[in-house]
């Protein structure tokens, strides 16, 4: 028994337990340095613009990526998912799936 503990501990501790999860605290403060420093526009500002574009949908959400310098919001309708990626720096948006 002591054995295939050490194994499942050894094994363990090499596999990884899940995908990466970001740290939102980080992504909000480095949303934050790159609107101070003029680099990306406001997620207000975007959600403007994005929103009006999105009728009968829910909005769940904002995520920001700041390799990509984009931001993704959710939405939901009847039960289907729906994420429009926007460049943070210009406003226009990249895609939506």
């Amino acid at each position: 028994m002591k054995r295939l503990l050490a194994f499942i501990a050894l094994i363990g501790g090499c596999l990884p337990l899940g995908p990466a999860v970001a740290n939102p605290a980080d992504e909000q403060g480095q949303v934050r340095r790159e609107m101070r420093a003029g680099n990306v526009r406001s997620l207000r500002e975007i959600e403007q613009r994005v929103l009006p574009m999105m009728p009968r949908m829910q909005y769940l959400g904002p995520e920001y990526d700041p390799a990509a310098m984009a931001y993704r919001l959710k939405f939901i309708q009847d039960g289907r998912v729906v994420f429009v990626d926007v460049d943070a720096r210009t406003g226009q948006i990249l895609g939506r799936r």
